[in-house]
């Protein structure tokens, strides 16, 4: 995750972080957790495959009809929390699928928030009317990401698969703000909403929203059959970046954050840009990248929980290979502290042989060689560069002249 507005306000960011740094997960306020020293993950949930929607891009393959047998019962789902509890996770993130369509939400966010652990919720929105939005608040949900793909209507309606899936996703914003919800948009750029990212940053001010959450493509899910054909090159890339940049710059960080995700080599630009400009916040913002060890935080401070309780380290890392363990059949807290765990290692050592570009970057120790998850599905070595870096392209100021560039595998190969 690329927090890019906390690291153009540095200098507030990092003495606030210090103060931070050694408290209980718990204590810790959610835009500092990325930095905590405690590696206890935020778990992103799915809690169902059942979905109202049909996304084009989905990193699952949720819809309509999702079977649900196998999801987890409410009783197994509520020993679960107390078990996440007990470890010290500091946030839920419930996903789906839609997660608004399993009944039981409420009794687990309930259930969550009276153990200690922050909430928040992953929607599409479209289920969310004035009423949903007082359900939320009032189960202790605090914050609400809401998927939204384009900034007309015609544009997200083609991602989501559905005639009028904008008009209610932004009705959701109003009613989450009447709630005194916070929310904040979450988009998948790719070729088909490319061109509108500027507009829909607009649009997401006019909104209401705290947060600008950008996604970049991992072929996971129904989005594997569509990711060559809209994942975005280098050109795109660089101008999407530059544009999050200033309007980061323009737009004040007590009205909207921004972020990226997906992408860990995303902070070499942002970097960039900041020597371009003489930063004065440039020292302090580099301070807070290397405090992240080495870029992606899956199967560190990210952690997924499956709807039938398969425990993987991301929710992009849905793969049998990448399975960590199953919660029926020995506990998150047991799982996710064996050392001995084959995915687990893989994961977690930075310090890993990677191959191609990545093996000589002079920026690794920053990014900590990208996505995992892209450079397996691209070769089907765990190891080999992340065929979304687009680094020696991005300026000559971090231009690497040692770095060459390698054409990109066929993506889709051997993941049908």
């Amino acid at each position: 995750m690329n927090r890019i507005t906390q690291c153009l306000h540095g200098r507030g960011t990092v003495s606030s972080v210090l103060r931070q740094r050694h408290k209980a997960p718990a204590e810790v306020p959610s835009r500092y957790l990325a930095f905590s020293t405690t590696y206890k993950p935020v778990v992103f949930w799915n809690l169902t495959d059942q979905c109202n929607l049909s996304c084009t891009h989905c990193y699952s393959r949720s819809g309509p009809d999702s079977r649900t047998e196998g999801e987890l019962s409410t009783a197994e789902a509520l020993g679960l929390i107390d078990d996440l509890a007990a470890m010290g996770i500091p946030l839920i993130l419930f996903s789906g699928g839609e997660p608004l369509l399993r009944t039981d939400i409420w009794d687990l966010a309930r259930h969550a928030t009276g153990k200690g652990i922050r909430t928040a919720l992953s929607t599409n929105g479209t289920l969310i009317t004035p009423e949903v939005a007082m359900r939320i608040k009032e189960c202790g949900i605090a914050y609400v990401g809401i998927s939204l793909d384009g900034a007309t209507e015609e544009t997200h309606d083609r991602f989501r698969n559905s005639p009028d899936a904008f008009r209610r996703t932004v009705a959701a914003f109003a009613s989450c703000r009447e709630a005194g919800l916070r929310c904040g948009v979450r988009v998948t750029l790719n070729r088909g909403n490319f061109n509108e990212l500027e507009a829909l940053v607009e649009h997401a001010v006019a909104l209401g929203a705290s947060r600008f959450c950008l996604y970049w493509l991992v072929p996971s899910g129904r989005g594997i059959g569509s990711y060559e054909q809209l994942q975005l090159g280098s050109r795109e890339v660089t101008e999407a970046l530059g544009l999050l940049y200033r309007k980061a710059k323009e737009i004040p960080a007590d009205t909207m954050e921004f972020l990226t995700v997906d992408a860990p080599q995303d902070c070499i630009h942002l970097l960039a840009s900041m020597e371009q400009e003489n930063s004065p916040d440039l020292a302090d913002a580099r301070g807070l990248l290397a405090s992240l060890h080495g870029g992606c935080s899956a199967g560190t401070r990210v952690a997924n929980i499956d709807p039938r309780g398969n425990v993987y380290p991301c929710q992009f890392a849905r793969l049998p290979e990448f399975l960590v363990g199953n919660i029926r059949d020995r506990p998150f807290s047991k799982l996710w502290s064996d050392s001995a765990s084959p995915v687990l290692a893989r994961f977690r050592d930075k310090q890993a042989r990677f191959g191609g570009r990545c093996s000589d970057c002079r920026y690794r120790e920053l990014c900590g060689g990208g996505c995992r998850v892209r450079a397996y599905a691209a070769s089907g070595d765990f190891l080999a560069e992340d065929p979304f870096c687009y680094v020696p392209d991005l300026n000559p100021v971090i231009r690497d002249e040692g770095i060459q560039k390698q054409g990109r595998n066929r993506l889709t190969q051997g993941l049908g």
